[in-house]
């Protein structure tokens, strides 16, 4: 349905280009324009080529008669359409032509009228009601653009960010993904979580360096590898081996890098092998007591040809849980100064919901979005960059049992 709400008003100023003869019924148009139309604008061709000339952003709308000088027929509104196929067509037929103007409207014009039948009124509303149906078209197409944007969003946040590949019922998983400001699609950052065929979970978050399109590429391809090598049993140095290797084949930037943290987690032990590149390290939640994993042996990010990464053994505490991030919600700044969340205030934020929900674990998504969202708060709005968080957590024996 027209909103006649956004038809322009008789009051408005339109420019109107009327490529008509120089005969009298281009003075009759001229004069019904005028009347009807209070401060139109017309710019008068008299020929084809006169009106291509006078094409320009400003015409607001055409009038176009099919029978000029230098050309008559369809082929003027399709070599019309193909100069200005976003300006307002309205087409002048005479009498007898009626069949000529549907003609036209199907190879691209808004209307026709019949000259000698059309009186003021009927142009100024043609003219008005051919300006918002073309801007009515132009939004349409916004909108089917927008639509397939966000399909395209979707697939490539099933790439970057994918479900579980778990059968372990002794533990629990909750992830959130936001994307920065200021991007319609998503960034390079990913997470995944797989188990193994002896029955080890491994678990991995990587943010690719820098923004758009081409890292979220990197970052899908990665990832997917990632799962690949990990369902096989691959050990975790020799997969981030490999990683680096896919990298630097599918990187369009020259010496584009990757932070990667991984985790091996023996559930029945209690025990975990950690392996970072570049990365910061998880944080591991103690009943009430938050705190990074050291990060001493920590090793560069991939895709700078360095020597290699070594695994570091951890222990896990009764009820444990682990929170994996990228770096897009600690260098979220702190009101309006220079001064970083950071990891402190990551620990800070997350102590803060886990007292005041002492069965927070219950609805550990709850946790990542409030962390996310007083991150923000604190920020004074969204975050600069996107930012992938992965929390997993062990259940408790009585849990499993139900």
């Amino acid at each position: 349905m027209l909103d006649t709400a956004a038809v322009p008003a008789a009051g408005d100023a339109i420019t109107v280009l009327l490529v008509e003869d120089d005969d009298g019924d281009a003075l009759i148009v001229d004069d019904l324009l005028s009347e009807a139309l209070i401060g139109v604008r017309i710019t008068r061709s008299r020929t084809f080529a006169d009106a291509l000339a006078e094409l320009s952003p400003q015409i607001d709308c055409v009038l176009l008669d099919l029978k000029l000088p230098d050309v008559e027929g369809m082929d003027t509104v399709m070599r019309l359409r193909e100069r200005a196929p976003d300006t307002p067509l309205i087409v002048l037929t005479g009498l007898h032509d009626e069949a000529a103007g549907v003609a036209a409207v199907d190879a691209g014009a808004q209307d026709y009228l019949i000259k000698g039948e059309v009186d003021g009124a009927q142009l100024a509303r043609a003219i008005r009601y051919a300006i918002v149906r073309r801007q009515a078209a132009d939004a349409q197409q916004q909108l089917r653009l927008a639509d397939v944007q966000a399909r395209e969003v979707i697939r490539l946040e099933r790439g970057l960010a994918p479900r579980p590949l778990i059968s372990d019922d002794s533990v629990w998983i909750a992830s959130l993904y936001r994307a920065g400001r200021n991007r319609a699609l998503l960034g390079g950052d990913f997470f995944d979580v797989a188990e193994t065929a002896d029955g080890q979970l491994r678990a991995v978050v990587g943010d690719v360096c820098g923004h758009g399109p081409d890292e979220a590429a990197v970052g899908v391809c990665l990832r997917a590898a990632w799962r690949a090598l990990t369902v096989a049993g691959v050990d975790s140095e020799l997969v981030v081996r490999a990683l680096e290797r896919v990298l630097e084949h599918e990187r369009e930037i020259p010496f584009l890098f990757t932070t990667l943290c991984t985790l091996e987690i023996d559930v029945a032990h209690a025990s975990a092998n950690m392996l970072l590149a570049g990365h910061p390290p998880p944080i591991l939640i103690d009943a009430s007591t938050v705190a990074s994993v050291s990060r001493a042996h920590g090793g560069p990010p991939i895709g700078l040809h360095s020597d290699g990464w070594s695994t570091a053994p951890l222990e896990l505490p009764p009820g444990w849980a682990m929170l994996l991030y990228t770096d897009g919600i600690t260098e979220g700044k702190i009101g309006h100064g220079s001064e970083r969340l950071g990891t402190g205030g990551l620990e800070r934020l997350v102590t803060e919901h886990i007292a005041a929900h002492p069965h927070w674990h219950e609805r550990p998504e709850e946790l990542l979005a409030v962390v996310i969202e007083k991150a923000e708060t604190l920020n004074g709005g969204e975050l600069t960059d996107d930012v992938a968080m992965l929390l997993i957590g062990s259940r408790p024996r009585s849990a499993q049992a139900t």
